[in-house]
């Protein structure tokens, strides 16, 4: 209780001082300020960026294992040149893995190449940039689809390559805005395709993995206008897992059979990539981790001018009040009591600081949500902000308050 009453006494003696001095209090506001601003500011775009990139991920699926030429990596030690010449995943590797896969392991698989971005017409409407898919029938139990309005392709539509399309919302919206695209014919790559089902809006994502601006035609009617084979419409095998299986299980099954199907002999190396999410995870996990340390580095600079600024102030507040600090230790004040006088002065400045830098940071949030950025200032970061304000007030006003705490009364009391 005692301590308590001390540190009460402490505050607000701390408080009065910051608003008699006003000029100083701002100028030792502002670089606490910056530098909690330009941190926080950081991690919260970070994890901004990071919820967008694994709410993405997680849509590729926990549980799905891509079977593709390229694998998903990053780096200055990313042999191209070796993955170049691999062979591309073909229609044929497709169907001879789905003959050789255990059951009891794979759930689903589907075949799927992505024919580049093209544009899309209805009458006189056109949306460009619209990416088209051509998939297998199996892609709807691999790849969850909701529909808006209309049906998937039943199996005898996809395997005699029907000229029906699925269309995603945005793809939608642009084409027929409030009409029932359904029935209807659009116009993609110069075919005439029968609209039968259209996606409910997912959202964007970083990376692209959405069906808003995508169209999704059968694998076999693909083949009739362009050449599915061809490398630059990277084709690949999207393996889902049964429930009890780990993906560690599924991989080494699907690295069997493709080396099998391959025909490599134990010396040689694989001609193809097994990806999954987790891959993408650690990837993005590494480059947020470095734009971290970037995010300290930058505002540790603003917050170390402010510290020095505080540790300068609250020297000068020490020989300001030399003579008071004489009288209070004369009338039986303790060390301690000085001390945490001191101290306590220096962690509401800088407490004072982060708030501010903090407000600035919310306000910047509610900024970035007016052009639909879904920016948060988080509980965490928001602790953090104020422990690390807390931290320098200590270590800014340590030295000046054990100076004080040190003066001796006779000599404080008759400065001038």
């Amino acid at each position: 209780m005692l301590f308590i009453k001390l540190f009460r006494e402490s505050v607000l003696f701390a408080i009065n001082a910051l608003v008699v001095n006003k000029l100083r209090t701002f100028l030792s506001l502002l670089g606490i300020s910056i530098g909690i601003f330009t941190i926080i500011t950081v991690f919260t775009f970070v994890d901004y960026i990071e919820n967008n990139v694994q709410s993405s991920v997680q849509k590729l699926g926990n549980d799905v294992v891509y079977v593709q030429k390229w694998p998903w990596a990053f780096g200055s030690d990313y042999a191209w040149w070796k993955y170049f010449n691999r062979p591309t995943i073909s229609y044929r590797d497709f169907e001879s893995l789905s003959k050789r896969a255990d059951p009891n392991k794979v759930k689903a698989m589907a075949f799927e190449v992505d024919i580049a971005n093209k544009t899309v017409k209805y009458r006189s409407n056109l949306v460009e940039n619209v990416k088209v898919l051509a998939t297998s029938h199996e892609f709807a139990n691999v790849r969850v689809l909701e529909f808006e309005k209309g049906r998937y392709f039943t199996s005898t539509e996809s395997r005699s390559g029907k000229n029906y399309a699925i269309i995603g919302y945005n793809v939608a919206e642009g084409l027929f805005g409030q009409s029932d695209p359904v029935g209807k014919e659009i116009k993609v790559l110069g075919r005439k395709l029968k609209v039968i089902g259209v996606c409910m809006k997912e959202g964007e994502d970083i990376i692209g993995n959405s069906m808003d601006n995508q169209v999704l035609i059968p694998i076999n009617y693909a083949r009739n206008i362009v050449d599915v084979r061809a490398d630059r419409y990277q084709p690949f095998i999207m393996v889902k897992a049964q429930e009890d299986v780990t993906l560690l299980e599924l991989n080494d099954e699907l690295k069997n059979h493709m080396r099998s199907i391959r025909r490599l002999s134990p010396r040689e190396e694989d001609d193809f990539a097994l990806n999954q999410s987790s891959i993408l995870s650690l990837q993005m996990e590494s480059l947020f981790g470095v734009v971290n340390v970037a995010g300290w580095i930058i505002g540790g600079f603003s917050i170390l001018v402010g510290g020095f600024g505080i540790a300068n102030i609250m020297f000068v507040s020490v020989k300001e009040r030399t003579n008071i600090i004489g009288i209070q230790k004369s009338l039986g004040a303790k060390k301690y009591f000085i001390l945490l006088q001191f101290l306590s002065e220096s962690i509401v400045l800088c407490l004072m600081g982060g708030s501010i830098g903090l407000f600035l940071v919310w306000i910047v949030t509610l900024i970035a949500n007016l052009f639909d950025y879904n920016l948060a200032l988080s509980l965490s970061n928001s602790m953090l902000g104020l422990s690390v304000s807390v931290i320098i007030g200590v270590v800014s006003g340590y030295l000046p308050a054990q100076s004080a705490a040190n003066l001796d009364p006779v000599e404080a009391i008759r400065a001038k």
